[in-house]
């Protein structure tokens, strides 16, 4: 469009108002000026009239031959029409530029100065002709005021004449900016105004014509251009709606099967029930008439099927493995990328189950982890499909969850290996140490009972036979032991139930009297270390059922400033050079389980004075932290 030459608003407005302007500052200048000049005349006039009143008070000094007043009236009387001839703007006084005023003024300076001549000094004067002289005088300057006032008069009248004239100008520029205001502000604003609400009552083809001025040509056309987009997306409006519709449509797909995905890799406990899951919602996803997910083996380069999905039962049965470059799918030397195979357009080299299926298109995705094969997932379509840029990122994410979830998986599976081999290993620890060199003295004395018997010495036989009951006894002891100390487990974070339920059965067991002190309070102990510390308490108790020969025994628990556990009791004892022993294999698997826990254990004893078992956690090690009710274990 052109652009359209208009006076701008300020422009219009400045022109219509610049005359008005020129004529009231020029209006109230001169009447500044004439009243100026009323000012002037009124000061001359006043300061006649004072002369009128000297020459008076002259001639009476004059009569009563008044020497000591008559010079400064004389002088008074000069000064004054002195400032009638020149004026004073500091009054202001200024006799009127007039000729008869001027020849008014010259004939009062004549008149002074005869009357000064002849009347100035008292010596040889006499009085005759003084009064009429100066009334003569008076009489001129009463002419002298009387053209002064008159000539003010003409003046008051062009003052009255400029007031008149600036009230009407007044009038005159009010009613024309009035005017000026609706044509070039009020009437646009109001065509505006009411196009506005034509748009707002759904009419979209108001459009606003008419104006003369820049600003509101300029707020008219963008009103004009507003409206014609309006009107455009109104006409559009149904097809938009249903466009962005679908693209919410699509993204809120797209977000469900994220967090579908995501939520499935969370809960999934096997990798087939991750797959199938997987593959139930990828084949909704992907819109695919089939969906298969393999696992690769690297070593052998087969791919093994994990789950499908709408594949016939037949092909299904077929590629439960398949091998690498045998078939479209699992193609070793295929891009990381999605690729898109054309069922029809590509010669196989091997199987053709794709074909006979009736399938068109397949679009593979390679599962992959930091450049590492995991398998790969197959969508298979009748028509020949190419996924877009936004599905092929859906689908890559989607399989990179796949990934991250099997590989999950497999390092739960390998954790949960490691825990139950330290578990087995604990095991065969414990049972090595208990009851394998008690049935291994059993075994030794089945030995000796054996060359006993063949010797016929039925005492000896009698004594290796109550070592065996002994051994028996023991070994029977150690299993019972072991079965409680397995089947004991803290509850929670408070330990105390646990420590009480090993008291408790450890009484039962050995018969002896047990007594728990806790003092302080602390910070809850990590479920690990709780396992760890029971077992030490544990091996505690069992040393002193099998070598104290106590009478009782006491368990005492400090919680500030760090955690301490003591085994105490009253037995027999033991020398401290004796902890090193071979016959001392619980000492060595408590300062085992001590160190693991990053604890010090120390070991006090004498003969006949008991033992002291104390078990001391770093300070600040035993913290843990309680989240929806589960404790987990703190730095």
């Amino acid at each position: 469009m052109a652009a359209r030459a208009h006076w701008t608003l300020a422009s219009t407005l400045g022109v219509v108002a610049a005359p008005f302007v020129v004529l009231g500052i020029a209006s109230f200048a001169a009447t500044l000026w004439i009243s100026w000049q009323l000012d002037g005349g009124a000061a001359a006039v006043n300061e006649a009239g004072r002369m009128r009143m000297q020459v008076n008070r002259w001639a009476l000094a004059v009569a009563l031959r008044d020497e000591a007043r008559l010079p400064a009236i004389i002088a008074d009387f000069e000064r004054g029409l002195e400032l009638l001839r020149t004026g004073d703007a500091e009054r202001p006084l200024a006799v009127p530029v007039d000729a008869v005023v001027a020849e008014r003024l010259s004939t009062v300076v004549g008149g002074a100065r005869a009357f000064g001549a002849r009347w100035g000094s008292l010596h040889g004067v006499g009085t005759d002709g003084l009064f009429a002289q100066a009334a003569d005088l008076t009489a001129e300057i009463d002419a002298l005021v009387t053209a002064i006032e008159r000539h003010v008069a003409r003046w008051t009248a062009l003052l009255h004449l400029l007031q008149i004239a600036m009230i009407a100008l007044a009038v005159i520029g009010g009613a024309v900016l009035l005017v000026t205001g609706y044509i070039f502000v009020l009437e646009p604003v109001g065509r505006l105004r009411q196009a506005t609400a034509r748009i707002a009552n759904g009419d979209f083809g108001a459009r606003v014509d008419g104006v003369t001025t820049d600003e509101f040509a300029s707020l008219a056309d963008g009103f004009n251009g507003m409206a014609t987009h309006l009107q455009s997306l109104y006409r559009n409006l149904e097809a938009r709606v249903v466009e962005k519709t679908s693209q919410l449509d699509e993204k809120r797909e797209r977000l469900e099967a994220l967090y579908g995905v995501t939520a499935l890799a969370s809960d999934a406990t096997t990798l087939a029930e991750l797959a199938r899951g997987f593959a139930q919602r990828v084949v909704r996803v992907a819109r695919a008439d089939g969906v298969a997910i393999r696992w690769v083996d690297e070593d052998s380069d087969e791919y093994v099927l994990l789950a499908t999905e709408g594949l016939p039962e037949t092909m299904a049965h077929h590629e439960q493995c398949v091998h690498a470059g045998r078939c479209f799918c699992g193609t070793h030397a295929a891009s990381p990328a999605v690729r898109v195979i054309a069922v029809h357009d590509v010669r196989p080299t091997g199987v053709k189950h794709c074909a006979t299926a009736g399938y068109g298109s397949i679009v593979s995705l390679p599962i992959r982890l930091h450049e590492r094969r995991l398998g790969e997932v197959d969508l298979f379509y009748h028509a020949n499909v190419t996924p877009t840029p936004a599905e092929r990122s859906l689908l890559e994410a989607l399989t990179a969850h796949l990934a991250g979830a099997m590989e999950n998986l497999r390092l739960a599976g390998l954790e949960k290996e490691a825990a139950v081999a330290q578990e087995r290993a604990f095991i065969a620890r414990e049972l090595h140490d208990s009851i394998a060199q008690a049935l291994a003295f059993v075994k030794i004395q089945v030995r000796l009972m054996g060359d006993a018997v063949a010797a016929g010495d039925l005492s000896r036989a009698r004594e290796v036979l109550h070592e065996i009951d002994s051994g028996v006894r023991e070994c029977y002891g150690d299993v019972r032991e072991l079965l409680v100390h397995f089947r004991t487990r803290p509850q929670g974070a408070d330990i105390e139930p646990a420590l009480r339920t090993t008291l408790r059965k450890f009484e039962h067991q050995s018969g002896l009297a047990t007594c728990l002190t806790l003092r302080g309070h602390g910070l809850p102990l990590a479920p690990d270390l709780q396992i760890q510390i029971l077992h030490v308490v544990q091996e505690a108790l069992s040393n002193v059922r099998k070598h104290a020969s106590a009478e009782g025994v006491w368990l005492n628990v400090d919680r500030a400033p760090a955690w301490r556990f003591e085994v105490r009791d009253d037995g027999v004892g033991f020398a401290a050079d004796a902890q090193t022993g071979e016959d001392h294999v619980g000492l060595r698997i408590m300062h085992e389980r001590a160190e693991k826990i990053g604890a010090t254990l120390v070991i006090e004893s004498a003969p006949g004075s008991g033992t002291s078992v104390v078990l001391t956690l770093a300070q600040g090690d035993a913290a843990v932290a309680v989240t929806d009710g589960a404790a987990v274990a703190g730095p």
